[in-house]
């Protein structure tokens, strides 16, 4: 899994950092998922075959996110975070 950090304009316009758009076309249509704080993308494309896993994936998110608000989360640090990411 990667990670990146990127900004939104003034415009309402996020650029998907370059080492993020592997597969990703001009043009492409883009399926984005929110779920409160939490902004999920997808290509349009995929999403006939997977889409009940995004929206499970999506749910399992939203569940996890109540139970660390609730205090209930794992606290490790960011290597041990990545190490564990890189897992899946």
């Amino acid at each position: 899994m990667d990670v990146a950090i990127t900004k939104m304009s003034s415009k309402g316009q996020v650029v998907i950092p370059s080492e993020m758009r592997t597969g990703i076309d001009e043009g492409d249509k883009i399926l984005i998922i929110q779920n409160d704080d939490q902004l999920i993308m997808k290509k349009a494309s995929k999403l006939d075959i997977n889409l009940k896993e995004d929206l499970g994936f999506a749910k399992k998110t939203d569940e996890a996110w109540k139970r660390i608000e609730k205090g209930k989360g794992i606290k490790m640090d960011f290597d041990d975070f990545m190490d564990e990411m890189k897992k899946w």
